[in-house]
């Protein structure tokens, strides 16, 4: 699905991410863990060709990302509040990103009813503009445009940061069976340890730019993870 090769990212002559080779097939979920400045972001950006690669490539589905339009339909991503239209009220926005994948309007309504859980009656019909949300709220609303596309790629970067710990779990668990479903690939960042062993079945620790650790979750790896970090 995600093919990584030589991967590096400078900023004034000083490389902030470095990856040889990284391999994600489909199907998996992929969790990406470490201290703030290790990377993360930085990784998924070069994965949706938001910054300029400078040095390797990245392949989706053997499509180089890099100035190519061909990988962008499977693909649903949330990175932070910039993704949103915030002038736009929910039911707006959720309107705009569900035509651009040609969905009808009952197709719209469908998939927000099986949001509808996850919202808790907190998002839709309030006449609210998205800018008016918190920032809990706002986060919401992005997940739900990124899965609307019924994406085969979905990337989230610190999604459970500002949701209060009841949307954390309805979160986790629509995470889980949602990729289970659809056999989605998912690549989640995320500094809550507990949440990321949780969901995702293979995960990778960056420190300063570079792949520390890469490893299989299995009932020892939320101790592994938690000793690493203690040091």
């Amino acid at each position: 699905m995600i093919q990584v090769t030589n991967l590096q990212k400078a900023y004034n002559g000083i490389t902030v991410l470095d990856i040889p080779f990284l391999s994600i097939p489909q199907g998996e979920s992929f969790g990406l863990v470490g201290n703030n400045g290790a990377g993360k972001t930085t990784l998924f950006r070069l994965i949706l060709d938001l910054i300029e690669i400078t040095k390797g490539e990245v392949l989706i589905e053997r499509h180089k990302v890099m100035r190519n339009d061909a990988w962008k339909n499977m693909t649903g991503s949330f990175l932070d509040e910039g993704f949103l239209i915030d002038f736009l009220t929910p039911e707006e926005y959720f309107k705009f990103v569900g035509k651009l994948h040609h969905k009808s309007d009952t197709d719209i309504a469908d998939f927000l009813e099986t949001m509808s859980d996850f919202f808790n009656g907190e998002v839709l019909y309030s006449k609210k503009l998205i800018r008016d949300f918190s920032r809990g709220n706002q986060k919401k609303i992005g997940i739900a445009a990124a899965l609307l596309g019924d994406p085969k790629l979905l990337i989230l970067d610190e999604p459970f940061t500002a949701l209060d710990p009841s949307s954390q779990i309805r979160l986790k668990r629509f995470l889980t069976d949602f990729q289970s479903k659809f056999n989605m690939t998912m690549l989640i960042s995320s500094h809550d340890l507990n949440h990321i062993t949780d969901i995702c079945s293979r995960i990778v620790v960056l420190e300063k730019g570079k792949m520390v650790k890469d490893l299989q979750t299995n009932t020892d790896t939320l101790t592994e993870l938690e000793a690493y970090f203690a040091v």
